[in-house]
């Protein structure tokens, strides 16, 4: 298996990482690093979908952690009520594993029969790469969108906090600062060269996915989410065919999923406060860093990006996709 993943890697363009040294790998036109080519690779091929399954997905860093809490609050609320809710006590990605960095990554071919309906999952592979047994079977992909600045700076941001295998996704100087300044990186961030991108094909498929097929595709936006969270856990449930009753409505269900699953109480809770995410090697708290619309401000020049957005607006050019990029 390790020469054939030498072999394919020599057929593979790569480029350089945010961290200027590890390399990325353009693998069925998504940018990768070569410690997920197999399991990403496992998953695409292997993973056989049930008609109950929840797929979240998303690009990295574009509010996935939070979608995880929210989708498993609302799909398994008869089960758990917001005082017994399993993330008091556990990550939302323990509970909501992601298929490409958790499951494949542990084991090319993970037993995950025995977990109870509706089992949920994460992704964030492209559209068109999700096994045809999610793409052709009635389950539900619940999609999440960040507008394009906010995410690549949050992305930059928590590559500094990983590891792969115990070694810094970004390497450092010996004064503690990035070997790569985010000016240094922004280059490739605008020909599209970061993990899991081009951003554009990746938000751009989801979306003429949930424009060709709405009752499969759910295209959420993380800014719309923070305007207003109890219309969106609404047809949140809509669309997982499990609406709030009237009922549930009256005895405040949804405001008490929202304040469970708000940023700030994850945050301060112990669980997401100490740990790291095996085998991935993320530190439990970097998936809480800000969360704000329009941090981008703070980290690129005005004209970085104005000249991003026009690069991603170009590509987007004619979908009717739009972002917001402030409060």
């Amino acid at each position: 298996m390790e020469e054939d993943l030498q072999e394919l890697l020599l057929t593979l363009p790569s480029e350089k990482s945010l961290a200027g040294t590890k390399s990325l790998y353009l693998y069925k036109g998504t940018w990768l690093p070569v410690s997920f080519l197999r399991a990403v690779d496992s998953f695409q091929r292997d993973f056989i979908a049930q008609d109950t399954d929840i797929i979240v997905a998303s690009m990295p860093k574009s509010g996935t952690t939070w979608l995880k809490a929210l989708t498993f609050s609302v799909a398994k609320r008869h089960i758990y009520g917001p005082k017994e809710s399993p993330f008091l006590t556990a990550s939302p990605h323990a509970l909501v594993p992601c298929f490409e960095t958790d499951l494949y990554m542990k084991d090319p071919q993970p037993n995950l029969e025995q977990a109870p309906p509706p089992r949920i999952f994460s992704s964030h592979s492209h559209f068109a790469n999700l096994p045809e047994s999610i793409r052709n079977s009635k389950c539900k992909v619940v999609y999440i969108c960040r507008n394009p600045l906010d995410q690549v700076v949050s992305f930059f941001q928590f590559a500094h906090q990983c590891k792969q295998d115990g070694t810094p996704l970004l390497v450092y100087k010996q004064d503690g600062t990035p070997l790569l300044s985010l000016d240094e990186c922004y280059e490739n961030i605008c020909r599209g060269v970061l993990g899991r991108g081009p951003f554009w094909d990746n938000v751009l498929g989801y979306w003429k996915a949930s424009l060709e097929r709405p009752d499969k595709v759910l295209f959420l936006k993380y800014e719309d989410l923070k305007e207003d969270i109890i219309s969106n856990l609404k047809k949140i449930a809509e669309f997982l065919g499990i609406p709030f009753t009237d009922e549930e409505e009256k005895e405040g269900a949804i405001e008490e999923i929202s304040r469970l699953c708000s940023f700030d109480n994850l945050r301060n809770l112990e669980v997401n406060k100490n740990g790291v995410l095996r085998p991935f090697g993320a530190l439990n708290s970097s998936f809480f860093r800000k969360g704000e619309v329009g941090d981008w401000a703070n980290h690129l020049s005005p004209s970085m990006a104005e000249n991003y957005l026009k690069i991603v607006e170009e590509k987007l050019s004619g979908s009717g996709l739009t972002f917001r990029t402030s409060q």
